[in-house]
């Protein structure tokens, strides 16, 4: 009986038997050069979204051959921006809108995918992103997409949902529908050698914070925590692997993995106060996300712990992480905070507020926008702007320096 590979067993047994959610989850080096045989089952003329970084690494070049090599014809859009807006995805939309586009495929980060969601409710359903901000809000079926992410971070490759940001006010939209979810993610871990380290830490620590914030939301459930504690258990064994050798491609397979299922967790429950406080700093000062989110993380995570039903799920993931201590869901998180502590320092991501360019002066506007924030209102501990007032301030005491 031939062995069943590493990435083979880690590829099927992604989603549990009975999984509600229909996508299928191609994983391993090279498999995104299979696209253009996926691609032909679903489409004919393919719209490819990315952006210029993206383009310099010359990842979505082989993804065009592919395509094209299986006779679709295809139609490149590499204007992605960091944070998409408004006007950036109507820009995609607007320039392939004239081409008979059937399939949108997006190839980068989570800004490339989100831009190609986006442009796929706008080429679909027409409008502006604000008509569709909130769920189901689409009227007319999707074009079906292929996802293909090069970093390992924001798990939208298994994600309904595009978050883009009003061109106004600079506040993230989160548009969902059913026929936003990727029809087929390809996770292919040789397409994250070219991630700069800085992008790679960033990222990885999004995605940390994705399966801490997943797995404890008030819309958890066995189905969510199930993905929560897979992607925090391959994350918390391969990140620092990855920081300090850049070319293992095993371990660099299970973060993006990890990742992915972090996405998944999120697709099927929600996040929390972390990213409703981070949101706002990323929106007032272009601040990284994965880095907004790694410098809010550790003092949500010490808030939510006095509540004993949230410290006991952190005990058991650190457990799950193997990073668990003497059994006490006390001893458990304090682990837990620790190592997230340790791979922030690690990383070199900031770990003050000041670092970033915030005054204590900002902290009450942060705290009200924070409190707009829809993720916060599935906190396991509830928070209000007075709340979110105090955990940004409490942020200087989980910092290194």
């Amino acid at each position: 009986m031939r062995e069943v590979t590493r990435e083979e067993k880690w590829g099927s047994s992604f989603y549990q038997p009975g999984d509600p959610v229909k996508q299928r989850l191609e994983f391993g080096a090279g498999c995104s050069q299979k696209v253009g045989k996926f691609a032909k089952t679903l489409g004919s003329h393919a719209l490819v979204v990315t952006d210029h970084g993206i383009m310099e690494a010359g990842h979505p070049q082989k993804i065009l051959t592919s395509l094209s090599k299986a006779g679709l014809k295809t139609f490149l859009y590499d204007e992605s921006l960091e944070n998409p807006n408004e006007s950036s995805v109507l820009a995609c939309a607007l320039k392939a809108g004239v081409l008979g586009v059937d399939l949108v495929i997006g190839v980068g980060g989570g800004s490339s995918l989100d831009t190609a969601k986006g442009a796929n409710f706008l080429l679909t359903n027409g409008g502006s992103m604000k008509d569709y901000w909130g769920v189901g809000k689409a009227k007319k079926p999707l074009f079906p997409m292929i996802a293909i992410p090069t970093t390992a971070g924001t798990g939208s490759e298994c994600q309904s949902y595009a978050l883009i940001s009003d061109d106004r006010t600079k506040r993230k939209m989160a548009c969902g529908d059913s026929g936003a979810l990727p029809r087929i993610t390809l996770l292919d871990p040789e397409l994250t050698l070219s991630q700069p380290m800085s992008v790679c830490t960033a990222t990885a620590m999004d995605a940390l914070a994705h399966t801490l914030e997943s797995a404890v939301c008030t819309k958890r459930n066995p189905s969510s925590y199930y993905h929560s504690m897979q992607g925090f258990s391959l994350l918390v064994r391969n990140m620092e692997q990855v920081w300090q050798c850049p070319d293992d491609l095993d371990a660099r397979g299970a973060v993006l993995l990890g990742a992915a299922h972090a996405g998944a967790a999120i697709e099927r429950s929600m996040l929390g106060a972390a990213h409703a406080m981070a949101n706002p700093l990323t929106a007032r000062k272009g601040v990284i996300h994965g880095q907004a989110v790694s410098l809010t993380l550790p003092a949500v995570l010490a808030y939510n712990r006095e509540d004993s039903a949230t410290r006991q799920i952190y005990a058991e993931m650190a457990e799950a992480g193997g990073i668990g201590g003497s059994g006490s869901s006390v001893d458990g998180f304090d682990r837990l905070l620790c190592t997230v502590l340790r791979f922030r320092k690690t990383a070199g991501l900031p770990d003050q507020l000041e670092a970033i360019g915030f005054e204590d002066l900002d902290l009450e506007e942060l705290a009200r926008d924070a409190s707009e924030q829809w993720t916060a209102t599935f906190n396991p501990r509830a928070v209000d702007a007075s709340e979110l007032l105090k955990i940004y301030r409490s942020i200087k005491d989980y910092a290194d320096s």
